[in-house]
């Protein structure tokens, strides 16, 4: 693997960094199925591509793409606690409707950025753009992760995780379980919608189709984050969920640049084939591990 490869799957991995941290609120948190990444992550990249070309600073872009996302979330999760639909069916309905939604924001299934002003101007120049990049999503990553080592240490934040553990034994204790799975959802689905921001920044134009397999990815990341480095403290849950992410789209773009797999007829073709079958070892890695440590104990 060239170095400008490794460096394009360590831009990559960053991105979906926020994915997975999104993905861990979700589904470890608050043990909520949500399969809306796959709407909101074309959300935040369509809503932050449209605003780009409406001449918004890019930065701010962003932040609108964040906000529009976390409507989703908040949607999704108001589907499931007012209304009583469940957890999956909602976010697959709201999943749904956010392709239609998404091509209502940018009047096209593709948005063009090139020539637009990114969130990359005034940090890349012609040299150093392969791992400029790289630095710049590297720090809105560690203000996310340090933003959510912050939060889940708040009241709120334990709330929110007693709500995930045991929603009755919240509810005797006085905790609104419907607010927090509310605000859960928000952040989750804006930390997805950041990170298709970025993407698009990244790729120079949004893409209606850029949504697909972005839970996959999300929930491979941070099983194999959990399995490399499992803890119970948030600090190091985070790291785990973003090692992961990275870890994964390494492993990706090895699989593709394999002189092996090529040789038994594997190509770019068969990105999301090598995708399906990372994420089958990354579910099964756990059991793996855990049948080691009896074997090691008897």
């Amino acid at each position: 693997m060239s170095l400008i490869a490794f460096f394009g799957a360590l831009e990559s991995g960053l991105i979906y960094a926020l994915v997975a941290l999104g993905v861990y609120i979700s589904f470890r948190v608050l043990d909520f199925p949500d399969l809306t990444a796959d709407g909101s992550f074309p959300l935040g990249g369509a809503v932050a591509g449209i605003s780009i070309v409406a001449g918004f600073n890019p930065w701010l872009a962003c932040i609108f793409g964040m906000l529009a996302g976390s409507l989703a979330g908040i949607v999704t999760a108001w589907l499931h606690v007012k209304l009583g639909i469940l957890q999956l069916l909602a976010s697959i309905l709201v999943m749904v409707a956010l392709y239609s939604v998404n091509l209502r924001i940018m009047q096209a299934p593709n948005l063009p950025l090139l020539g637009e002003p990114t969130v990359f101007m005034g940090f890349v120049n012609d040299s150093n753009g392969f791992w400029m990049r790289c630095v710049v999503i590297g720090g809105v990553v560690i203000l996310a992760k340090l933003f959510l080592d912050w939060f889940f240490s708040t009241e709120t934040g334990l709330a929110m995780q007693a709500t995930g553990s045991n929603l009755k034994m919240s509810q005797a204790q006085g905790i609104h379980t419907s607010r927090m799975t509310i605000v859960g959802m928000a952040i989750s689905n804006a930390l997805i919608a950041l990170a298709g921001a970025l993407f698009v920044q990244t790729q120079g134009g949004a893409d209606i189709s850029i949504g697909v397999g972005t839970i996959v990815i999300g929930l491979a990341a941070v099983i194999i984050g959990e399995t490399i480095l499992p803890s119970k403290r948030m600090l190091f849950i985070t790291l785990s969920v973003l090692i992961g992410a990275i870890l994964y789209k390494l492993f990706i773009q090895i699989a593709l640049s394999s002189d092996t797999l090529r040789s038994i007829g594997f190509g770019p073709q068969d990105l999301n084939l090598v995708t399906a079958l990372l994420v089958i070892i990354a579910l099964i890695l756990p059991k793996i591990k855990s049948n080691l440590l009896k074997k090691r104990r008897l």
